[in-house]
């Protein structure tokens, strides 16, 4: 039974590493999310069958009733608050690992005595440390994207000293434990440090920064989940937890070079912290704008050779990504060249442009990346920006005081024409003002995006 269990865990790895895989491409996501279900169902029914601690109907109760709960999530989370649940997610997996190494340590040492060997333990430790931190920090950022506290960065002076000295009391925590087995203040102490540290690490932390913050969680929620699988000498879950870990990182990487930012840049407090003269004041903007009604943007569109949609989280909140497709069916008709040009940082998580276009079935290959499209932009006819800011402000490439000053963007202001679908002049997630808004080639559209390209469309088609 042993061998087959430890067969049943290779085979799982196995499916976890090709399913990562085959996530590398949107074509083939969806088979590989079915291939990494499949590794955990069997990892699952290994655990089942080789755990002594619970019985089986109890593991049993619990998969149903988290599978209702899950459901339920399912069908009630609408795409525009996918970030939310993310963090919530991986907070979820933080607070577990948390629970099993405080449950170890309290079933072996403190209730039956035992001598717990040292690796054992700093893995608890690890666990307990790790977990913490992930999950009120998970929350944190939970709460940011929610608006249930504000999204921008909550500073106060001597902050990364506290978090410096916090880190150093969890450490000082954990050698006492570590000396003396049986100092239960120390887990104790260790168990509040680390949820006080999940809070002060991402309060600071705001504006575009979030999802890096929301990559950087998930890596720690898999490093926790790695450090649980030493506490339960589990290779399952060590392997699976390395995975998620290493993933998050590379992930964490690819969006700071998106924004070209360190990743220590981003974790001691990013945006809202510079140049308060670059920040938007109440919403207000001095920019001069020029505005389009619905039929001249649709003449416009309808006289195009050429358009690049530029989507933002505006898009995701006004649900008008379906719209967005149809408008793309209309200029195809009238063999007008439609892409999409997805920052990497457009949105609230790592590809938040990217599963809300997969969802109204946008072929894949209209989707690039602003390295694929930038220098065809000055060619382009129309640059339509849909609730995007931050990622089309040509401040990030010349303004030293700008909060996003360095970050690549997508070069829409070299187009012949852009189009910005907005609600209002609101500033973006950055807090700050959008530079192009004021171009003489840029037209504002207001009004929800929906309702907007709803009228432009069927006036398009009228034509």
């Amino acid at each position: 039974m042993d061998i087959l269990i430890k067969i049943a865990y290779l085979v799982a790895s196995i499916l976890f590493i090709i399913g990562i895989k085959k996530m590398n491409k949107p074509a083939t996501a969806r088979n590989g999310n079915q291939l990494s279900a499949i590794g955990m169902l069997i990892a699952i029914i290994a655990t089942m069958i080789q755990v002594e601690v619970v019985t089986i109907p109890e593991i049993l109760i619990c998969i149903v009733v988290g599978s209702a709960i899950g459901y339920y999530i399912s069908q009630k989370v609408q795409m525009t608050q996918m970030p939310e649940m993310v963090a919530l997610f991986n907070g979820f997996g933080g607070l577990a690992s948390l629970g099993v190494g405080l449950s170890d340590y309290w079933l072996k040492s403190v209730e039956n005595g035992q001598t717990i060997d040292n690796i054992t333990l700093v893995s608890i430790l690890l666990s307990i440390l790790i977990g913490g931190i992930t999950f009120t920090g998970s929350y944190i950022a939970f709460a940011k994207l929610n608006g249930k506290i504000s999204g921008n960065s909550i500073v106060f002076t001597g902050q990364h000293w506290l978090n410096f000295l916090l880190l150093a009391a969890a450490c000082a925590g954990g050698a006492m434990v570590l000396w003396q087995q049986d100092m239960i203040a120390g887990i104790y102490a260790l168990v509040a440090i680390s949820l006080l540290l999940g809070v002060l690490v991402v309060i600071p932390i705001g504006g575009a920064d979030m999802p890096v913050v929301i990559s950087l969680l998930n890596s720690y929620s898999g490093m926790a989940a790695c450090a649980t699988g030493f506490v339960l000498n589990n290779y399952m879950l060590i392997v699976a937890g390395a995975l998620v870990g290493s993933s998050g990182i590379i992930l964490t990487d690819i969006m700071c070079k998106g924004m070209n930012r360190s990743l220590l840049n981003v974790v001691m407090g990013g945006f809202g912290q510079t140049s308060s003269s670059a920040l938007t004041v109440g919403g207000k903007s001095d920019l001069v704008v020029k505005e389009v009604g619905v039929e001249e943007a649709a003449m416009l569109f309808e006289s195009a050779s050429s358009v690049v949609i530029v989507p933002g989280y505006g898009m995701a909140v006004a649900q008008a990504q379906h719209i967005i497709k149809e408008l793309m069916e209309v200029l195809l008709k009238k063999n007008i060249n439609v892409r999409f040009a997805i920052h990497p940082v457009a949105g609230r998580m790592p590809g938040h442009m990217n599963v809300l276009l997969a969802e109204s079935n946008v072929p894949y290959d209209r989707l690039l990346e602003p390295d694929e499209i930038d220098d065809d932009l000055a060619n382009t006819d129309i640059v339509f920006v849909v609730g995007a800011n931050d990622v089309v402000n040509p401040a990030a490439r010349h303004d030293k005081n700008s909060p996003i000053y360095g970050m690549p963007i997508i070069n829409a202001d070299k187009a012949k024409t852009v189009i910005v679908s907005k609600r209002s002049m609101a500033a973006g997630y950055a807090g700050i003002d959008n530079e192009l808004f004021g171009y003489p080639n840029c037209l504002m559209l207001f009004g929800d995006a929906k309702a907007t390209l709803t009228k432009v469309v069927n006036e398009i088609k009228e034509m």
